[in-house]
């Protein structure tokens, strides 16, 4: 059975990403495509989803380096992803990795597909590929991509299919359809939103996931529409959603923990009376900064403002009581 896509794109990135040198096609091929049987057919199919998950990360900000895969030879062409190019700086709306972050979240918190990933690394391991660790930090799952409507419109906004879904706006109570073609997805305050064309008013909308009721469907054929040129996703997101208020909040961070926290930070400093411990300086909105304090459990200590640490607690505790209630 083929796997989902979304698994495989992540396989793909947390490879090209955690290689220390350049991987071969083939290498790639036996970690991340065994599907694909040897022969004509499935070379053929092989060569075509390996040029469309390249043009998938692309989109997503991902760059990715070509280069020699053999020390001695320069007719092995293979691939990687430089960690300098992806661990890109924080943006207030949303950081330039969101996109990539939220697919890495989807995988790797369900534990099917972090076993998949896990066979995939082994793989190349056991081909003589070294996979540093310490390389994948940047794709820590820091935010979650829970909506159902996620992956089908990250489908459809890489294949560019025009998708129709029912939405309830919180001042109706009925919802409405939609028609949409998709332009990209963006994050703000823990909440993901879809971009792109509204077909029927013939304006650019953005509307949010969690909001979207029933099965998201695709139709028509793929590459229906172009997405205008110079188009910002973020820009059009932050232009069009709801502004949410910044707070500049002070966290404790253990030392070697918090690698998207620290980049986004606006001072960094060691605690003199905590050993092992800095103390963080940084700005945004408080469900945004909840999320991610959160993602590094004991490693991150708010200690202020008060309505960031009281938001923190409350999402603890309700966590506590959920998890109490289902023994």
């Amino acid at each position: 059975m083929a796997q989902p896509r979304a698994e495989r794109l992540m396989n793909l990135h947390i490879l090209l990403l955690g290689a220390r040198r350049f991987i071969g096609k083939d290498a790639i091929r036996e970690a991340v495509y065994p599907e694909h049987a040897r022969g004509p057919a499935g070379d053929e199919a092989f060569e075509r989803a390996f040029e469309r998950d390249k043009d998938a990360l692309r989109q997503i900000g991902a760059v990715i380096e070509v280069g020699s895969a053999d020390a001695f030879f320069d007719d092995e062409i293979g691939y990687r992803i430089p960690t300098e190019q992806t661990s890109l700086p924080e943006i207030r709306f949303e950081s330039d990795e969101a996109a990539v972050l939220g697919l890495a979240a989807q995988v790797w918190q369900q534990a099917t597909l972090a076993k998949a990933t896990g066979r995939a690394l082994a793989k190349l391991k056991g081909q003589g590929v070294e996979i540093d660790p310490g390389r994948l930090e940047v794709v820590a799952p820091a935010i979650s991509a829970d909506e159902p409507a996620f992956e089908p419109l990250w489908d459809a906004v890489g294949k560019r299919r025009q998708v129709s879904f029912a939405y309830r706006r919180p001042s109706e109570t009925e919802p409405t359809t939609r028609r949409l073609q998709p332009w990209g997805l963006a994050r703000s305050s823990g909440r993901w939103y879809v971009v792109g064309l509204d077909v029927d008013r013939g304006a650019e909308r953005v509307f949010r996931l969690s909001r979207i009721v029933g099965p998201v469907r695709a139709s028509g054929k793929s590459a229906a529409y172009d997405v205008p040129a110079g188009t910002d996703v973020r820009a059009v997101a932050r232009r069009l959603s709801p502004s949410f208020p910044s707070v500049r909040a002070e966290i404790w961070l253990r030392q070697g923990t918090g690698v998207g926290l620290r980049r986004r930070a606006e001072s960094t400093a060691p605690l003199s009376d905590r050993e092992g411990w800095d103390l963080l300086v940084v700005e945004g909105p408080v469900h945004e900064l909840s999320d991610e304090v959160l993602t590094y459990g004991p490693d991150a200590v708010v200690q202020s403002p008060p309505e960031l640490r009281d938001d923190v607690v409350a999402r603890l505790r309700a966590v506590a009581q959920s998890a109490g209630g289902a023994r």
